[in-house]
């Protein structure tokens, strides 16, 4: 990188606004009640779902309209101020924590929907709008949003723009970036821009693409076009249990080499299952060591065929009980297990620690074999729960943070858990984001010249680099000083560099 992306990168931390200035400017745009300045009001706001990663912010900026919004950036760009986008906070990677010297702008209040097009099947949304609250909207109309991250009762979708969330239909109908039509943002200049189309295509580049997933570092989202389909008449699921999770891995990969795709295929091992049945009692196998449950929706017809094709495979690779729910009730039943296991892990454990991590589905069985190692190597626990349909995994390391050393060693078990995926062929990420919690591991992963393209991307929006500094993309010093330098035939890339 040269020393240019360097200075640029940190001009949000080098030439703060004083707090006062940053405050009156922000209070003669906003109505007082929307900017919080105070300790015991921004206190709330010092993290996200992550609460490993904590910072004050200077001030909190909650807008109530697009214009507000804008005129906060505007002010933040003339004055020089770091900007972190937040949602409903429930992001798990840190990608919300305030920057200290900076403003959190808050995004809760601008949660309208604004319109619901049956005939096209799509949503006009602003992105305080909770995740299940678009759903819930499109019910009279026999439509839905397909996303369903686990938080969606109180997630945004806003935020899951900003991360790309998944959830357990994400298989089958993929994740936010697959369901988002146009988004309409402002930038760090205040200038209104929208990108895609609710036209099957749009001219230019895909901006869209690019922005989905970009963790508040390009623009601050203020309306989001989605796409609803029309709700399935029918819906069961296949509760399989199996003696080992190498079967359960390998059942996996037999259903989707049969040709199968699932509304949704989750896993949970035995130390998950264990957890959460006595908190949900939701009729799982107690003495299985891993569960898989395998949903099918569409017609009644689509979907007794499906349910009889995924049962043959799954007793052809060794499953030891099936279950198919009967009724509508014990099919929610069985996904409230998978749902509630978050916080089912709070009633077993003091604190938890949430990873995400994508590898290929071939290698399930190795890699969650080598977590239950690591158990022994950190000496901590940790329940797997995750997507099993498309590698995404969750596993759950539970600590008590009240004891400095098993947070440390939590954290230790965390980053082994994420370069173990890299070395598989996977990724750091699945639907989370990197936020603050990868950005060392985003070292493992990509080259100095990847980090350096992901960076000039961001300096074409936001050429000072003042949304969401410090986050998802390492600087060279990070990833020296990390001493994850990539080595390719024998020669060290920046051999001039200090190691450390």
């Amino acid at each position: 990188m040269d020393n240019k992306a360097e200075t640029d990168l940190t001009d949000a931390q080098s030439a703060p606004p004083a707090a006062a200035d940053l405050i009156a400017a922000l209070q003669a745009v906003l109505p007082s009640h929307c900017v919080l300045f105070r300790e015991e009001d921004t206190r709330p706001f010092e993290c996200d779902g992550l609460s490993l990663y904590r910072a004050l912010p200077a001030v909190v900026c909650l807008p109530e309209t697009e214009a507000q919004v804008q005129a906060v950036m505007r002010i933040c760009r003339k004055l020089n101020a770091p900007v972190v986008p937040r949602g409903a906070g429930t992001g798990l990677s840190g990608g919300a924590m305030p920057h200290s010297q900076g403003v959190l702008l808050g995004l809760s209040k601008l949660n309208r929907i604004k319109h619901i097009d049956r005939d096209n099947a799509t949503a006009v949304v602003e992105p305080g709008v909770r995740n299940l609250a678009i759903s819930e909207a499109a019910a009279p109309y026999g439509l839905y949003y397909a996303p369903d991250p686990s938080s969606q009762i109180a997630c945004s979708i806003g935020g899951n723009v900003a991360e790309n969330s998944g959830g357990v239909r994400c298989m089958k109908y993929g994740l936010t970036v697959h369901n988002i039509l146009r988004v309409r943002l402002v930038t760090i200049d205040g200038d209104i821009v929208e990108l895609g189309s609710e036209a099957p295509d749009a001219a230019g580049l895909d901006l869209l693409a690019v922005f989905i997933g970009s963790e508040g570092m390009l623009g601050v989202v203020t309306e989001i076009t989605v796409k609803l389909l029309p709700k399935p008449a029918c819906a069961q699921v296949l509760l399989a249990s199996f003696n080992s999770v190498e079967a359960a891995g390998h059942a996996v990969t037999r259903i989707i080499g049969a040709g199968i795709i699932p509304a949704g295929l989750e896993m949970m091992d035995r130390q998950a299952i264990h957890m959460v049945e006595p908190f949900v009692q939701a009729g799982y196998d107690m003495d299985a060591q891993a569960i898989l449950l395998c949903e099918s929706d569409g017609t009644r017809e689509e979907v007794d065929h499906e349910v009889e094709r995924m049962e043959a495979v799954l007793q052809s690779a060794g499953a030891t009980r099936l279950q198919v729910s009967g009724s509508e009730p014990e099919r929610l039943r069985f996904w409230a297990g998978r749902k509630n296991a978050f916080p089912a892990a709070g009633r077993v454990s003091p604190d938890y620690y949430c990873m995400d991590g994508t590898i290929p589905r071939r290698h399930l069985a190795r890699v969650l074999n080598a977590i239950e190692q690591m158990e022994d190597e950190f000496g901590l626990r940790c329940a797997n729960v995750f997507h099993a349909g498309d590698g995404n995994l969750h596993p759950l390391i539970l600590f008590d943070s009240n004891k400095p050393e098993e947070t440390e060693r939590a954290d230790k078990f965390g980053v082994a858990i994420l370069e173990l995926c890299v070395q598989v062929g996977g990724t750091v990420t699945g639907e989370h984001g990197v936020g603050m919690e990868k950005i060392n591991q985003m070292c493992v992963q990509f080259s100095r010249e990847e980090l350096d393209t992901f960076l000039a991307v961001k300096r074409a929006f936001d050429p000072r680099c003042l949304l969401n500094p410090q986050k998802v993309i390492p600087t060279l010093a990070r990833c020296a000083e990390y001493g994850k330098m990539h080595v390719h035939a024998g020669e060290l890339r920046f051999p001039d560099l200090s190691r450390f």
